[in-house]
């Protein structure tokens, strides 16, 4: 209905597309935007495997993220993923894209919209706003703020920092900061 009365009242944006993207980094050169804020230089680091074997050089570990493939600007020979990032070393770890996948997670910082579960509950839960929602089971642990997050199937690219938020049906039961 919004798309509607803009383009009855003539807007420009009336049939642009919909963006999930932050809208004052008018570029969407997010580490510029980054380093100009925040007032440093993410420098070079490298490329490692599972087993800590230089692959290569990277531009900085805040130009990446985990599942990425595109722009890494390395060959070696097959596909190559982000599977995690050590901030301490500047390392950025490469691998399979099956290496991406896991079935559990715990989160912290963790708000109940609901009264707080005492026993495990089955729900479902995203990790990325762009994701389906997939059924889990999730447990509380006793005075504390965290959760186990444990997936019925492996999810694809769980990243610690992120955002997990769990759904009963269009209901949000709470959210909480990957670790």
């Amino acid at each position: 209905e919004i798309r509607r009365v803009a383009e009855e009242n003539g807007f420009v944006n009336a049939r642009k597309k919909d963006s999930q993207d932050i809208c004052f980094v008018p570029d969407g050169d997010y580490s510029k935007f980054i380093e100009g804020y925040c007032n440093k230089k993410y420098e070079k680091g490298f490329f490692i495997d599972k087993d800590g074997n230089i692959l290569g050089e990277h531009n900085g570990i805040i130009r990446y993220t985990i599942g990425q493939r595109k722009g890494l600007n390395i060959s070696l020979g097959h596909p190559a993923y982000v599977v995690s990032k050590d901030i301490a070393n500047n390392t950025v770890t490469l691998g399979a894209n099956e290496d991406l996948f896991c079935d559990t997670l715990f989160a912290n910082d963790f708000n109940w919209i609901i009264e707080k579960p005492k026993y495990p509950i089955n729900c479902f839960a995203k990790t990325r706003y762009n994701m389906k929602e997939v059924p889990c089971r999730v447990e509380c642990e006793e005075n504390s703020d965290r959760v186990k997050v444990v997936f019925d199937n492996p999810v694809r690219a769980v990243t610690s920092g992120q955002a997990v938020v769990l759904y009963d049906g269009d209901y949000v039961l709470g959210g909480g900061t990957i670790i």
